[in-house]
């Protein structure tokens, strides 16, 4: 029986590619990426010649059953990679995973890039204790899950694009309250990286009067931290 890669891949600078990570993709039978132009890019950097396939969240449903057969019946070794950071989190990856343990086939989740750790720490919240929200729903379902966690006690994580940042955050003023400690860290790991750090009101400030840009992890602290409560 195959074995299944989880392989995490850069959220930004390519030196964070680990050399394990770049020997199993060069070792593998072949390579199930999110979108094979964008790990095109990666595997052509580091010389990997591989065959990719496209496993993305508008097929894996699909194709899963396929890719399981083919490790169980054979001796192949597969890597899953997607855009940036680690397949399943936040990312398609899930069914394969649950998929391939149900089969008994072995996994291996390579440790490596992730967006949301270096955010946490770099915002100087609390970090013994945190909930990963990761993307919100966009619509059906936002405001219940916001409600739900307005009196969370540990830091909070989130995800967001740059075109629903400013929404957010001024949903989460209205539900956390206004004076909620908060961070927004974007572009982790590229040549533009910021942490900006204050309330939830002065972050709105900031994004009001600067377009955000690039990819956001959007850091809230806990309903009981007393350094985020409101008085």
């Amino acid at each position: 029986m195959g074995m299944l890669y989880v392989v995490p891949t850069p959220v930004g600078n390519l030196e964070d590619m680990t050399m394990r990570s770049i020997r199993i993709l060069r070792e593998a039978d072949f390579v199930l990426a999110e979108d094979t132009r964008t790990s095109g890019k990666l595997m052509k950097h580091f010389e990997i010649q591989v065959p990719m396939y496209s496993h993305h969240k508008f097929n894996e449903h699909k194709t899963v059953g396929n890719i399981v057969e083919r490790i169980q019946s054979s001796e192949h070794h597969v890597a899953l990679i997607s855009d940036a950071g680690t397949p399943s989190i936040s990312d398609p990856g899930f069914l394969l995973v649950r998929e391939c343990a149900k089969k008994g086939i072995e996994i291996q989740c390579l440790p490596g890039a992730t967006a949301f750790v270096p955010a946490l720490v770099s915002s100087a919240l609390p970090s013994e204790r945190f909930v990963f929200e990761g993307f919100l729903p966009q619509k059906k379902g936002r405001q219940t899950r916001l409600n739900n966690l307005k009196d969370e006690p540990r830091t909070m994580i989130f995800y967001e694009s740059p075109y629903r940042v400013l929404k957010t955050l001024t949903q989460f003023s209205e539900i956390f309250g206004k004076e909620r400690s908060a961070a927004a860290v974007r572009e982790i790991s590229k040549l533009h990286e910021e942490c900006i750090r204050g309330t939830l009101s002065s972050l709105i400030e900031h994004f009001t009067t600067n377009e955000p840009r690039g990819e956001f992890v959007l850091i809230v602290g806990g309903a009981d931290n007393e350094h985020t409560k409101e008085e």
